[in-house]
């Protein structure tokens, strides 16, 4: 039998998502919690990887069992067994024609920042730190020239894997909120740090240090070493995949 479990997380005590031998992970949480419930190994494919620091609203993963489990048993079960940074939000049966990654159409991630003479005390695992005032409307426009379907090498790290770096950038919006700018992007899938090194390329921007059509030269130019450098991994929430309906999962991850 085949399930689907969202899972929120901080990852601040973790070094990413996927699971190593050497140091905590998330993965490695999840598939301890689900193999004591399930009384075998259990092992979990997720819809994105997530980096050291990088938070998750609602992960999407799947991992089958013919254990005789109901799906209160996966949640509850497997949150008694997982760390107080990480909880199981839901879980449902499905097809086993259903893959966490390969069935996403799109992922969706949003990155904060406090902007302010003082850096954060209280939630600053959750949110990234700018003394210079940012202009977040030249921020919003300059980030336009990315939407569409591009080669966005100009925002790969050189440790992604990905075989191309031709990626779908369906939304991008920056809002301000008294001292807080968010950052929220959609797209059918992402990079290696791309959102962060998205950012990092903005911020110059909003500081006025560079022309609002900067972005679109550097979007053009594919050269990742004259961008800007990569924003910090606190900023970062994976706020979650996007299913067809037919999957039949919670409103939050389906489109």
């Amino acid at each position: 039998m085949r399930y689907a479990l969202g899972i929120e997380y901080d990852g601040s005590e973790f070094l990413g998502w996927q699971r190593n031998h050497e140091s905590a992970t998330v993965q490695g949480a999840v598939e301890d919690a689900l193999s004591f419930v399930a009384d075998h190994p259990v092992e979990v494919v997720c819809a994105g990887r997530t980096d050291a620091g990088v938070h998750a609203a609602c992960q999407v993963v799947h991992f089958d069992s013919e254990s005789a489990r109901d799906p209160r048993a996966w949640l509850m079960g497997g949150n008694t067994r997982l760390p107080r940074s990480v909880r199981v939000l839901w879980c449902r049966p499905v097809s086993e024609q259903f893959h966490a990654r390969y069935s996403a159409r799109a992922r969706h991630y949003r990155y904060s920042i406090l902007n302010r003479a003082v850096p954060p005390a209280m939630q600053r695992q959750f949110t990234s730190w700018e003394r210079i005032p940012l202009d977040a409307e030249r921020m919003r426009r300059a980030a336009q020239a990315l939407l569409g379907e591009h080669d966005f090498s100009a925002f790969r790290t050189a440790q992604c894997q990905a075989k191309h770096a031709i990626r779908e950038l369906q939304s991008i919006t920056v809002d301000r909120d008294d001292e807080r700018v968010a950052v929220t992007v959609q797209a059918n899938a992402f990079l290696h740090h791309m959102v962060r090194n998205i950012v990092g390329s903005l911020l110059p921007i909003g500081r006025g240090e560079k022309p609002e059509d900067w972005l679109a030269e550097l979007l053009a130019g594919k050269d990742r070493t004259v961008a800007g450098p990569t924003a910090p991994a606190e900023g970062l929430v994976f706020l979650g995949p996007k299913y067809p309906a037919e999957w039949s999962l919670p409103g939050e991850v389906t489109l």
